[in-house]
């Protein structure tokens, strides 16, 4: 996801020259914004435009809409925007008077650089955003660095992912990783009202799950530096959220998985036909899930979540020491907890208790990527082993719940038809043979893991 960088400007800023052959491209549109400027901290435009129309600019994704009158946001880019304003009203902020389009030799727009006033009524800049569209990090800096020259400052972020101030203390880790978590959240929630895959590729529930997973991770973790009056009831309402998300993207990665086993083997190839009735049936219940979600982002309880998630997190203990010196401590009981579950692991164990080690890898994982600012190269690269071993026991865990659901589904459709049964028993063969391969190597990356130089911070 892609944010604008922003920077302040005095009255007597000019433009440096940075159109190229396109020009510069007059928009004085109207940008609308709640008070707290949520929408411009998280990379997103709202504008109305002379002739009354609306456009909503998310990070590689613009809408338009008709008139709706003056100032009247239309209804469905409000409800799209739900989880930037949460209530709050969207108002008339700034304008934008002029886009600047930076073009690539070859005639692409690499950036858009947009010159704001900072009222609907006043005609001075005030701001400068510079928003990548094809470009990468070296034009990034490169137009920066002419912006700074030219005498414009750099503003501060602000907005969910703020960081905020870290004076080193436990408590300022725990604030950051809290604040990470929900910035994730908001960043993806449009897309996954809009029912659409990200710029990247990604899809935004998988990105909500993350987040919402993350945040129960961390909330439990670090239990001992926050109130439990207030995360106890987080976590509570984090797991309904992530339940809806879990149902979506289970589908989603079923559907994702078919298609790669089925062309697993291009020389012992299925019945198409029978593929495809398999992946109208995920379709049937992705929707279901979809809608369940659907329900879920807008119910009475969602935007109240998220207020209190946006909020900086009520700290209690030991939250003033020195992260150094506590969060070891605070790693230690999840690692610990992995450690064991991953060492009686045996290639003749049920699936399920494979799976509750991928859970647990997930939770110490997420702490030690909590710590890792603070502690340094050593929690890094537990955490990279950790996710190295991870991986595999996701794929673990996708190809035994996809050899059950390939059968579950065949079952559902089976009208006696024999090549149905053929095609999923093959489907099924395939996933058990990917569970096999991913016991047999999750040992030596385990052995990784365990190395001395990599846990050594944590006794």
């Amino acid at each position: 996801m892609r944010r604008p960088a922003r920077f302040a400007v005095g009255d007597g800023f000019t433009l440096p020259g940075l159109a190229g052959p396109g020009g510069a491209v007059t928009l004085d549109a109207t940008c609308h914004d709640t008070p707290d400027a949520a929408l411009a901290h998280a990379g997103v435009s709202l504008r109305q435009h002379r002739d009354g129309t609306w456009s909503l600019l998310l990070p590689g994704r613009e809408l338009r809409r008709p008139a709706a009158g003056a100032g009247v946001v239309p209804p469905d880019l409000l409800d799209v925007l739900t989880a930037l304003h949460r209530g709050a009203g969207l108002t008339a902020v700034r304008t934008v008077r002029t886009a600047v389009h930076v073009l690539s030799s070859a005639g692409g727009v690499l950036a858009e650089v947009r010159v704001l006033s900072g009222r609907a009524t006043g005609r001075r800049p005030r701001a400068v955003e510079v928003v990548l569209i094809d470009g990468g990090a070296a034009d990034l800096a490169e137009v920066e660095a002419a912006l700074t020259a030219a005498g414009a400052v750099p503003a501060r972020p602000g907005g969910a992912d703020d960081p905020g101030e870290d004076d080193g203390s436990a408590g300022a880790v725990v604030t950051r990783a809290v604040r990470s978590g929900v910035a994730r959240i908001l960043r993806h929630d449009a897309f996954a009202r809009l029912r659409e895959t990200m710029p990247n590729g990604d899809t935004p529930v998988h990105q909500m799950r993350v987040g919402t997973r993350r945040l129960r991770s961390d909330l439990q973790t670090f239990q001992a530096l926050l109130d439990p009056a207030w995360s106890r009831p987080l976590r509570a309402e984090l797991g309904r959220l992530a339940g809806a998300l879990g149902g979506a993207r289970d589908v989603e990665v079923m559907r994702a998985r078919l298609r790669l086993t089925a062309a697993a083997d291009p020389l012992a190839p299925l019945d198409t036909e029978a593929v495809e009735r398999i992946d109208a049936a995920l379709a049937g219940r992705q929707e279901t899930a979809l809608s369940a979600l659907d329900e879920a982002l807008r119910s009475p309880r969602y935007v109240p979540l998220l207020d209190a998630l946006t909020r900086p997190p009520r700290l209690a203990g030991k939250h003033t020491a020195p992260a150094a010196r506590v969060l070891p401590g605070l790693v230690r009981k999840p690692w610990r907890k992995l450690y064991d579950a991953a060492e009686a692991l045996s290639p003749h164990l049920p699936d399920d208790d494979w799976h509750e080690v991928r859970k647990l890898a997930k939770r110490a994982r997420y702490a030690a990527d909590a710590a890792a600012p603070v502690v340094g190269a050593e929690a890094a690269a537990l955490a990279k082993r950790i996710a190295k071993a991870q991986k595999i026991l996701g794929e673990h865990q996708d190809a035994a719940t996809a050899a059950d659901t390939w059968l579950f589904v065949a079952r559902f459709l089976d009208r006696g038809e024999h090549r149905l049964a053929v095609t999923a028993g093959r489907l099924f063969e395939r996933e058990r043979a990917a569970v096999t391969r991913a016991r047999a190597a999750f040992p030596a990356v385990w052995a990784a893991v365990c190395e001395e130089n990599t846990t050594a911070w944590l006794r």
